[in-house]
């Protein structure tokens, strides 16, 4: 028999719930040489969404806070915790999917929100619920999103694995069409080097 708890028995599960990030599989469709879990993910799109800030601000001369750029690329997710990863050949299929996962997502956004205590709400609403002046944050954190899968495809490729082949033609176009000059410049500096090994990085010492 299901177990159902009011409103106020669920407002301290947030933490707890989102401690569940982990379970989340990433590429369900497809054969992994190493699973990614949406933990893992949303680690690595907090850490290039920041990248890209500092891009920004060092070699643009723009003025973005890389700090919340970061917190935005941690929660980016979350909401897939109750969602579940939806693979994005779906999740983009037509408007009607795209626009009825939306509004999903804004449901397991207020459910999410819900488990805190009111007194602590407000800090986060502004990450669920995206701010006008996060926008130009939020198309890097998109971007940052789209090359952490990038970098997924380069690290199955290099573990022999075909299966990302499409996958990584595809995703490296998106970053391309997206026109930011932040992800220009991580992918003409930055990028190859993921496909290098351990000594290559390193320059053959141990670390």
């Amino acid at each position: 028999m299901p177990i159902h708890l009011t409103l106020e028995e669920t407002m301290n599960h947030f933490f707890a719930m989102l401690s569940r990030i982990k379970y989340i599989d990433r590429w369900a469709l497809m054969r992994n040489a190493r699973r990614e879990n949406l933990s893992e993910h949303s680690l690595e799109t907090a850490i290039l969404a920041h990248g890209l800030a500092v891009i920004g601000n060092t070699y643009l001369g723009k003025q973005l806070d890389a700090q919340r750029a970061a917190l935005l690329g941690i929660y980016h997710d979350a909401t897939e915790i109750i969602t579940g990863d939806m693979p994005t050949p779906v999740k983009y299929r037509n408007a009607k999917i795209k626009d009825t996962y939306k509004e999903i997502e804004g449901e397991a956004a207020h459910t999410l929100l819900s488990m805190l205590p009111g007194e602590m709400r407000s800090s986060y609403e502004g990450i669920f619920q995206k701010q006008e002046e996060d926008d130009y944050l939020w198309l890097l954190v998109k971007a940052a999103d789209k090359l952490s899968a990038y970098l997924k495809c380069v690290e199955e490729e290099q573990a022999g694995n075909r299966e990302f082949i499409n996958a990584k033609r595809a995703t490296l176009l998106s970053l391309e069409n997206i026109g930011l000059g932040e992800v220009k410049y991580f992918l003409e500096h930055f990028a190859d080097a993921y496909g290098k090994n351990l000594d290559e990085l390193t320059g053959g010492e141990s670390l």
